[in-house]
């Protein structure tokens, strides 16, 4: 696609459409029962993810699809010390690996697995809930915060699935920072030039 034109080899490492909410009224992780887990998934234009709960409810077509940094898990895993983390247990549809996602809020960009090209419109944060204290470990709410991915508006229909895949992007990305989180620009910061030292700090 001529209008992204940086190109990327990255990994999904993990897919989910998930019927319903998992963690609805269960305090207890035993009564949420396993993470779903696909191999592929469907994504129709401005409809979402073929049977997941968000499928083609007008409130969430413009955040129907969440994408997160499998870096960001790996980096919190190493804060709290906890061992690895299941990054599906985080409720995200699509897990890549070898991807700036944050830096895709407000962005166009596309992921090809093999089968076509399906084009996001990258969306505000999917901020983490307070349920990851249980679903992860005890400090992932906090930790994730900045780095719990970013909600998608899907704007072509294709399928996703697990492996290698190319993602093109209309802004450059950055893989060695992945997993840092984003911080919100301070209010005096957002004056300044993009390129000033505040600026830049602010990120």
């Amino acid at each position: 696609m001529s209008d992204l034109p940086y190109r990327y080899d990255v990994e999904v490492v993990g897919l989910l459409a998930s019927p319903a909410h998992r963690w609805d009224g269960r305090p207890d992780p035993a009564l949420a029962g396993p993470v779903e887990r696909a191999d592929r998934i469907q994504v129709r234009a401005g409809l979402g993810i073929v049977g997941d709960r968000y499928f083609g409810q007008p409130a969430h077509r413009d955040a129907a699809v969440t994408v997160l940094a499998a870096e960001g898990l790996d980096a919190l895993a190493a804060e709290l010390g906890s061992g690895p983390l299941d990054p599906l247990a985080t409720r995200r549809n699509v897990v890549l690996r070898g991807a700036e996602v944050e830096a895709l809020r407000g962005q166009l960009f596309s992921l090809d697995g093999g089968e076509g090209a399906v084009l996001l419109a990258g969306g505000r944060p999917a901020n983490p809930c307070a349920w990851l204290d249980l679903a992860l470990a005890p400090g992932a709410h906090r930790g994730l915060r900045g780095r719990a991915g970013i909600r998608c508006a899907p704007r072509t229909d294709g399928v996703l699935r697990l492996g290698p895949a190319v993602l093109r992007s209309a802004v450059r990305l950055d893989a060695a920072r992945a997993g840092d989180a984003v911080r919100p620009v301070p209010r005096h910061a957002a004056a300044q030039p993009p390129h000033s030292p505040a600026a830049r700090e602010s990120r």
